[in-house]
């Protein structure tokens, strides 16, 4: 029997955020067992906890959507930190909270993170991003987009955003829109999608609706993540994402050098509401560390019997 546990990220309220399954011990299972169990807890990710290659780290991490495994995300990396943190202090937590540093080992390489954890085993986690974001060339037309997206022309597009695609790890077409009632209209056609979408890094590219401000009057953006082909036809929060995203932020808003500080709200229209904490420093006029942020509570666990 594996142990198991489930968490609602970048929240700090239960059944809000976005849903992780968190398997421990998984070393035994091989490729397509961890494919299978993904499928059968049907959330948008699971995280399998494996014994590190280099012992100096935490652990090492395979994570899986219900159709492949993906090389980075982020909030299998904010709730594996908070999960596994919780397991190595076994419950032994000052009633303040502690803080650690934990080295993740995943596909895309080590992921620096650094945890408060709570004596609930909840928690608060930050990694530094892996790769910064670059900007892929794509040929796409906007209103192919927005056609597979459920958009009018005029609805694409504000300030000096466009739509462009960028990957830190994992690619998403982001497609910027006036205002929270454009992003709420919003609706992917998975076979439009499938025919209008490029790929980026061997994938095809995951859809990124986004707008300034929010229902959260501490939101910078608002935003939704579409993945039909992956079996997820919207996503609550998606931390991949906004790592593409602070690319293009700084690309389009010409972010000058210092820390900028930021929060993208995401799943409201879902009824499952997620904070985002983006921070991108920049030296001189080129980014040069990305982190990402968020809660995650703990809302159940639970024995594998296979």
């Amino acid at each position: 029997m594996t142990d198991f546990a489930i968490y609602d990220v970048f929240t700090g309220t239960a059944l809000a955020g976005n849903p992780l399954a968190v398997v421990f011990g998984a070393d035994h299972y091989g490729d397509e067992q961890m494919q299978a169990i993904a499928r059968e807890f049907n959330l948008s990710e699971t995280v399998f906890v494996l014994k590190p290659e280099n012992p100096a780290h935490s652990a090492r991490l395979r994570i899986f959507t219900t159709a492949r495994e993906l090389p980075f995300a982020g909030h299998p990396t904010v709730g594996a930190a908070i999960a596994v943190a919780g397991r190595r202090l076994g419950g032994e937590v000052p009633a303040n909270g502690m803080d650690m540093v934990q080295m993740l080992e995943e596909a895309i390489g080590p992921v620096r993170c650094a945890v408060r954890i709570s004596p609930d085993g909840s928690g608060f986690a930050e990694f530094d991003l892996p790769r910064l974001s670059r900007q892929l060339e794509a040929e796409m037309a906007s209103a192919d987009i927005g056609v597979a997206l459920g958009l009018d022309p005029h609805e694409i597009g504000f300030e000096n955003h466009r739509v462009s695609l960028w990957s830190a790890g994992v690619p998403f077409v982001l497609v910027p829109v006036h205002d929270l009632a454009a992003a709420a209209k919003a609706e992917c056609s998975a076979a439009e999608w499938e025919r209008v979408a490029p790929m980026g890094d061997g994938h095809l590219a995951f859809a990124y609706v986004y707008c300034r401000g929010g229902v959260n009057h501490t939101s910078s953006f608002h935003a939704r993540m579409f993945a039909p082909g992956d079996g997820m036809p919207e996503d609550p929060a998606t931390g991949s994402a906004a790592a593409a995203l602070s690319g293009a932020i700084h690309h389009f808003d010409g972010l000058t050098e210092g820390n900028h500080a930021l929060v993208i709200e995401q799943g409201v229209e879902m009824g499952r509401p997620s904070l985002i904490h983006l921070h991108i420093d920049c030296t001189g006029s080129e980014v040069s560390h990305v982190r990402i942020g968020g809660k995650a509570v703990r809302v159940a666990e639970g024995k594998l019997l296979v």
